[in-house]
């Protein structure tokens, strides 16, 4: 019996992984904050012969988190933790820019309660020497756009994090892999501003995510054209990749 834990269960990269892990051998954890979506993903899982464990509740109460991952360590071993969860916000239409109230809330939920998952669930990785971490970043941790700089930010900063706990936890047995999507077909990256090059379906990203943690990949990154592109304007001088960015059509 594998036992896989899935943060933001309840989106829509969050409900295809979820579906695409189902099967009669699997214990499915799943935390999310829209209970109906929640409890319709519960059905269909166990349609498919999983078992489910549902946690409704926000991300952000970071000591509900702790207890919860701590209560249910007592009888599942986690051989997989996919931190999924996340939001996004913008500089507004007229370019006023993003509040402090709601980029602090967006850090909260993008990399602090990210963190304070993984540091819930290493000790007992690490005791059985097994285990694979996943952190579900973005292409734009490569190189801010305009239009997100908070979003961006904690996307890099996730990034970061797991190349260095990748580095720390690989003599230990412990896996990482961090996920660096471009645009899924999701609320969020429907709100998102600007053009959304080779937009994948949530079903295909978690398709190609299941096989990269498979493979223990160290990143998982799609589509190609976006991947390249996404690169290159990390490493080209910063005023050339914001003019390009401008072209395509990225602007503030």
């Amino acid at each position: 019996m594998r036992n896989i834990l899935i943060t933001g269960a309840s989106g829509s990269i969050g409900q295809a992984l979820a579906l695409q892990y189902a099967a009669p051998d699997v214990t499915l954890v799943l935390q999310g904050r829209r209970v109906p979506a929640l409890e319709s993903l519960r059905q269909q899982c166990e349609a498919r012969g999983a078992q489910v464990v549902v946690g409704a509740f926000d991300i952000t109460q970071i000591e509900t988190l702790q207890q919860w991952v701590s209560m249910l360590e007592q009888t599942l071993a986690f051989d997989i933790v996919i931190v999924n969860q996340g939001i996004n916000i913008n500089i507004g239409a007229d370019g006023k820019g993003e509040s402090w109230e709601d980029t602090d809330h967006l850090f909260n939920v993008n990399l602090r309660a990210a963190i304070a998952l993984v540091q819930a669930v290493l000790p007992g990785m690490r005791t059985r020497r097994a285990g694979q971490i996943v952190l579900i970043s973005s292409l734009a941790a490569y190189f801010g756009l305009p239009a997100t700089p908070a979003y961006c930010a904690s996307k890099a900063a996730l990034k970061s994090y797991g190349e260095s706990l990748r580095g720390w936890l690989a003599p230990e047995g412990v896996g990482v892999s961090v996920v660096l999507p471009g645009y899924v077909e999701s609320e969020m990256s429907a709100a998102m501003p600007g053009p959304k090059p080779w937009l994948w379906s949530a079903e295909r990203a978690a398709a190609v995510i299941q096989k990269g943690v498979a493979r223990n990949q160290a990143t998982i990154r799609f589509p190609f054209p976006l991947n390249v592109g996404t690169w290159l304007l990390s490493v080209l001088p910063m005023d050339w990749s914001i003019r390009l960015l401008r072209w395509m059509g990225y602007r503030a």
